[in-house]
């Protein structure tokens, strides 16, 4: 048999017979089949109540065991043993897991479970075992469920045909944006941050008003997330439109801080909101451990003063720090500021999923309030119409009393006889002969006629609100308002996150507070990378690894910037007190850059202000760049020069002076002034010399009047008469003088 067939087993759709398939069919068949089961039926939330399957079979669980808000709690063992007996075959774990964020107060913006007992902390402390703890619904779950019995939706069997359960809930609150949702599929992921259900409820308003409401009218209502733990949004409401609009983006989030003065002028920093789904403990390790690595150079001391309220006190270095200027390196450098992804990726009404935006996600939301309403209606309808039937047999009973006892105990088939006597439904003969003697009393002959007539006038106010859709969206508007008057004010609905802040303009020199002392960076040819104290000369004896010897060695302060520039073309910045110290190994640099292990550093240098340079690689390419254009202080560093493949930066040196000299492999030089080469912050550059093999072995800049210089052994030979070398940039060049380095290099 080849082999990319596979015999599949007896016991599929063939009636038991095997048929070859190509592996790679066999695989892709199974795995969409996985990869369609995780994205529809575990990780992605429902646009109409935001939730996933095991949160939705979490709450019907409950409403079927009768755990309202006004009902008393049960065992949390008790919910997720019913959950996964009937709903969900999965682990128990995962169910109590699911249970107990919903109860965390901290997790969710709108808690569906109103817990009892120990459910965990802001600390990452975990909840207590489910057999030690006890929930309950809250009044948003039950609104979530709130028409559920009124064939609001549709249900489905259970896994194992025993049960049904409903595809999705009425949803009379906005539970996708209000408590948000995170989930990562196969080749797919979600994340909505929380919101405030009353700014919600007031943009789904405006829609109801204006289906075509413009974005820009609905974030006048929305202006941005509201985390559970408050703190403050510093996103532009530029990126903020842009995030809704599309549906994918991300807020910058901040800590909410205040400043406390103490005696003799000191003071202190109070920060009493973290950041959403920021462990505190593990932010307070976090800022002990950079205080310990002398990376918060203006902070003194972390304290946790926490109850139940966050509150962490901040100690400055000294009281002449800035409080500003202290938060904002402590917001660069920790959990204090994070940035929670938006990615608005659901399952619509037809379970496919796809990103949404802000508009189209209330839109999908209200539409599934109509549905839910038409059916509710339809169902209250058909209700009704049965009581009313019942009600008109009543009635005929009361008008012939008399006569329908008669029937009832003479005839031996009565039912049969009042239908045909009175022109009766088979339902009002059963329900006739079903009465009591007691509700042949005179009051009660009113009481159903009073029934009768407020069921009526019910009808025919519900068969005009189906005869009209603006009256239906008049009365989602009516629920709406009512959603928002519940549940958008008070403890639980007042807004926690300021929205819509800019961030501030604070200028952070923390090289201000680093002392300055003299120290030498070592670079080695596998990599290590230190700094030893002082200015250390040249011919110093230095200590390496064995098999390694020195690369590159630098005289710096420790408040300077060291540049490296790598033949992959990138620059790297490194903050000199940053560099290990002392008379060690030192550490790999690329522990410290992002560097390949293909990359080689070319040139290490520090950085000054109003400094110029050349850069050059193998095919003699090259440019002149600004030594600002080359820093770069993120760890994946800056893309300078665009290499060709096969090809690699070669050159980095100062441009200092007028005149550019350039030696090939094939040992020619050429001679151009340097404004032949133009000036770019990125790019590929210009041909600096021509080449029939091989490619650029050197590059220096020099003043023409003092000469081109270049080593020999331990001396340094200075050319002057340089005018058979000179010519325009892209020459081919001539032999270099004699004593030229066999190198082919100028140091």
């Amino acid at each position: 048999m080849p082999d990319d067939l596979t015999t599949l087993p007896p016991g599929g759709g063939d009636g038991g017979a095997s048929r070859e398939t190509k592996l790679a069919d066999a695989l892709s068949e199974r795995y969409l089949a996985y990869a369609l089961s995780t994205i529809v039926s575990r990780s992605l939330p429902d646009v109409r109540d935001g939730l996933k399957p095991v949160h939705r079979r979490l709450l019907y669980a409950m409403h079927q065991l009768k755990l309202d808000p006004t009902a008393g709690f049960k065992k949390c063992a008790r919910i997720v043993g019913d959950v996964m007996g009937k709903y969900h075959p999965h682990g128990d774990s995962s169910i109590y897991e699911a249970l107990v964020r919903q109860a965390q107060e901290f997790a969710a913006r709108y808690p569906l479970v109103e817990g009892q007992g120990n459910f965990g902390n802001i600390d990452g402390d975990n909840a207590a075992a489910m057999r030690y703890t006890e929930a309950r619904l809250t009044e948003v779950a039950q609104a979530l469920l709130d028409g559920i019995e009124e064939n609001a939706v549709d249900f489905r069997a259970t896994y194992d045909g025993e049960e049904k359960e409903p595809l999705v809930l009425p949803a009379a609150f906005p539970n996708l944006l209000a408590n948000g949702a995170a989930g990562i599929a196969v080749g797919m992921a979600t994340s909505i941050p929380p919101h405030n259900a009353g700014e919600l409820c007031a943009a789904a308003l405006e829609l109801v008003r204006d289906p075509q409401a413009s974005l820009d009218t609905l974030l006048r209502h929305v202006p941005g997330p509201d985390f559970p733990t408050g703190g403050i949004l510093v996103e532009s409401r530029e990126a903020i439109r842009e995030a809704y609009a599309t549906g994918r983006g991300g807020f910058r989030h901040r800590a909410r801080w205040d400043v406390e003065p103490l005696k003799n002028g000191t003071w202190q920093v109070v920060v009493t909101e973290i950041p959403y789904q920021v462990q505190k403990s593990r932010l307070i390790e976090q800022i002990a451990q950079l205080m310990e690595e002398k990376k918060l150079p203006l902070l003194g001391d972390v304290r946790d003063e926490s109850t139940d309220v966050v509150r962490l006190v901040l100690e400055p270095k000294s009281r002449t720090v800035d409080p500003k200027v202290m938060m904002e390196t402590l917001f660069r450098a920790t959990a204090l500021e994070s940035r929670f992804p938006l990615n608005m990726n659901v399952l619509d009404a037809d379970r496919t999923p796809r990103v949404m935006g802000l508009k189209e996600v209330l839109r999908a939301w209200l539409d599934h309030r109509h549905v839910v309403l038409v059916r509710r209606t339809e169902h209250r309808l058909a209700a009704i119409a049965r009581r009313l039937e019942i009600l008109d047999g009543y009635l005929i009973v009361y008008l012939n009393l008399d006569e329908v006892i008669r029937i009832v105990r003479e005839e031996d088939k009565p039912k049969e006889a009042l239908m045909a006597t009175f022109s009766l439904t088979e339902v009002q003969a059963n329900a006739i002969l079903d009465m009591r003697l007691r509700a042949l009393r005179r009051l009660e002959e009113m009481e159903i006629r009073k029934e009768h007539r407020k069921l009526s006038a019910e009808q025919k106010k519900l068969q005009g609100l189906m005869k009209s859709e603006k009256a239906r969206w008049d009365a989602i508007g009516e629920e709406l308002e009512a959603t928002r008057q519940k549940f958008g004010a008070g403890a639980l609905g007042n807004r926690r996150t300021t929205p819509g802040e800019a961030l501030p303009d604070v200028v952070v020199d923390v090289l201000a507070h680093v002392e300055k002392e003299p120290i030498t960076v070592i670079l080695s040819e596998k990599g290590w990378i230190r700094a030893q104290k002082g200015h250390l000369p040249a011919d110093a004896e230095l200590r390496f690894k064995e098999g390694d010897a020195l690369h590159l060695a630098v005289h710096a302060m420790t408040t300077d910037r060291i540049v490296l520039f790598a033949t992959s073309g990138k620059a790297y910045t490194l903050k000199a007190d940053a560099i290990p110290r002392g008379r060690g190994d030192g550490q790999p640099l690329r522990l410290m850059v992002e560097m390949t292990n293909e990359d080689a550093v070319v040139e290490m240098f520090v950085h000054a202000e109003g400094a110029k340079w050349l850069l050059a690689s193998t095919d003699g390419k090259g440019f002149v760049v600004k030594g600002t254009d080359l820093l770069a202080e993120k760890r994946t560093g800056k893309q300078v020069m665009l290499v060709e493949p096969g090809r690699e930066a070669c050159v980095c040196t100062p441009a200092e002076g007028d005149t550019v000299a350039v030696v090939g492999d094939n040992r020619k030089l050429l001679i151009f002034p340097l404004d032949q080469v133009p000036e770019m912050a990125r790019g590929r550059g210009v041909q600096l010399q021509a080449y029939k093999d091989g490619g650029l072995a050197d590059a220096k800049v020099f003043t023409r009047k003092e000469g081109l210089s270049w080593k020999l052994g331990d001396r340094v030979r200075v050319e002057t008469e340089l005018k058979d070398w000179r010519g325009n940039r892209a020459g081919a060049g001539k032999m270099p003088p004699n004593g030229f380095p066999r190198s082919n290099r100028f140091e």
